[in-house]
């Protein structure tokens, strides 16, 4: 989410999004697949149908809808996020199976329309896996699954395929694999209260920039 809209404002988000697909899923071959013995599998199968439906809606938005209007969708979309995370009180609420079919829509289609469908996952696996360890495998996996049909889609829309793409992840990626490298090594050190507000501070200026952006 902090990464997309500076991609977006560089390279346009019709290249930014599949450019960030390629880079995520580098992030998580190198850091990722090792917490994949704690995954919970019996709450990723059954969003695996809504999650179809909801990419290829997402999918079919990010070719055919202007980019200015994807982009005011995008800003507001944070700023909805980061107002949430900023005004919510108390632990993540449990959550039931009814679930399952808002949420994997929305998470395939913001996955395949922004890259960002992550954030809504995570909210539905918190309200559902109580162990710590559990949960982040559970949302590792939802990336890795995410991401890997992901790639399938825009394969075939030819997404992948624009000229200087693939050259401009791999320029990128040294970067974010040493950000992410960083942000392991800081994850114990710095209070985690701290970190939730920078970054919500942070979507709200990225926010506020795109709807400019926008108009």
């Amino acid at each position: 989410m902090l990464a997309l809209p500076p991609l977006a404002w560089l390279f346009g988000l019709k290249v930014a999004v599949p450019m960030l697909l390629l880079l995520d899923f580098t992030a998580f071959l190198a850091f990722g697949a090792g917490a994949l013995r704690r995954v919970r599998y019996g709450e990723i199968v059954p969003l695996v149908p809504f999650i179809l439906a909801g990419m290829a809606v997402g999918l079919t938005l990010l070719i055919e809808v202007p980019e200015r209007i994807l982009i005011a969708v995008l800003g507001i979309f944070l700023l909805v996020y980061a107002a949430y995370g900023l005004t919510r009180r108390g632990g993540p609420a449990a959550l039931t199976r009814a679930w399952i079919a808002p949420i994997g829509l929305a998470g395939g289609a913001f996955s395949a329309l922004f890259g960002t469908g992550g954030v809504i996952f995570a909210l539905y696996n918190a309200g559902r896996i109580r162990d710590k360890d559990e949960l982040r495998a559970t949302n590792a996996a939802m990336i890795m699954f995410s991401a890997l049909l992901r790639i399938v889609l825009f394969v075939a829309a030819g997404l992948l395929a624009q000229e200087g793409l693939v050259l401009s992840a791999l320029l990128l990626a040294p970067a974010m694999l040493a950000g992410f490298w960083l942000g392991a090594r800081l994850h114990a050190a710095v209070p985690a209260t701290a970190v939730v507000k920078a970054v919500y501070a942070l979507l709200v200026i990225a926010g506020l920039t795109l709807l400019a952006r926008s108009l």
